[in-house]
């Protein structure tokens, strides 16, 4: 049994903290991740080194590694929370799947409004389970999903970011393809316009860190054209489409599903890209989350609502 003095060391805040810091390998950048001073990630790593008694961390000029005691550690760090997450899986299935909490966490960039519009119909039929939706970054999305604090995500996949699929399961919600939002004439009766084409107006974005972002830019490398020149950039497709409509001659990219449940607002023309870039909106969960039973019947129900209207066919309806 660990002595007081190791057990307030060896908390899920610190070993948290230790594990975002092997994610990112900088001091400083983990330390803004976790909204901490990087005095206070430093002496919470150097707590933990004094209770174990070696070097977590060792540095080359300004990038550190680490050590053979730091590489034990993390593998053990993540057979805790692995085991923290199954024994939580297991109580939670043996629950009602009438009654309880499902925890969603939304991409902050993706279109909620058909979700939302679930949501509402779900908790008609099972008024007793409290669906929390929480609206997340990508990064936040993947954490909170790794570390068991939600229950599904609703992201876009395919994800980069996902280094291992082996205990997580997705299930496709629609296909969504990217637009081009212009005030090009010429383009408007197209069926797409290349790449080239698209960069001949400076662009306002998403933030460089946001899915859409890499994966245009990715596209963008594959067909040998130079991403066009940047000159806004925005966390949120509202604010894409209202910069752009109110600027002169600035092009932008949006999702289909937000051109189309937002119609009434577009004073701009919408063209695919050629070739077409698409991805798939998708829940992604932890492969013992489906034998959860009012999660199981959550996912049923969400089938059920999709058999009676399309999701497509939902956001055209919700304009």
């Amino acid at each position: 049994m660990l002595d007081e003095k190791s057990r307030r060391v060896f908390s899920s805040k610190a070993l948290n903290y230790f594990d975002e810091l092997t994610k990112n390998m900088s001091y400083t950048k983990t330390a803004q991740q976790l909204g901490i001073t990087q005095p206070a990630l430093t002496q919470q790593i150097k707590k933990i080194e004094r209770v174990v008694g070696a070097p977590l961390f060792y540095s080359i000029g300004k990038k550190i590694y680490l050590t053979d005691a730091g590489t034990l550690l993390l593998k053990t760090t993540h057979q805790m929370f692995n085991l923290i997450n199954n024994v939580t899986d297991q109580i939670q299935q043996e629950s009602s799947e009438r009654s309880g909490t499902i925890s969603i966490g939304l991409l902050s960039t993706a279109e909620s409004m058909v979700i939302e519009d679930f949501i509402v119909e779900y908790n008609r039929i099972n008024p007793d389970v409290i669906i929390d939706l929480n609206l997340l970054t990508r990064k936040e999305l993947w954490d909170s999903i790794q570390n068991n604090r939600i229950d599904l995500a609703i992201m876009y996949l395919p994800d980069k970011s996902i280094k291992s699929w082996k205990q997580y399961r997705s299930k496709k919600i629609m296909s969504d393809e990217i637009m081009l939002i212009h005030n090009n004439k010429k383009y408007s009766n197209q069926k797409s316009i290349t790449f080239k084409d698209a960069t001949a107006k400076p662009w306002a974005t998403y933030l460089k860190s946001y899915y859409f972002s890499e994966l245009i830019s990715e596209k963008f490398r594959d067909e040998l054209v130079y991403f066009p020149k940047v000159i806004a950039r925005f966390s949120s497709p509202y604010q894409l489409l209202k910069f752009t409509q109110q600027s002169d001659d600035v092009y932008t990219v949006l999702p289909q599903s937000f051109c189309i449940a937002h119609k009434s607002m577009f004073k701009l023309y919408q063209t695919p890209l050629e070739p077409a870039i698409t991805s798939d909106l998708s829940f992604l969960y932890r492969e013992d989350k489906e034998k959860i039973p009012r999660i199981e019947d959550f996912l049923s129900e969400w089938d059920n609502f999709l058999e009676e209207m399309s999701y497509i066919d939902r956001l055209k309806s919700s304009r």
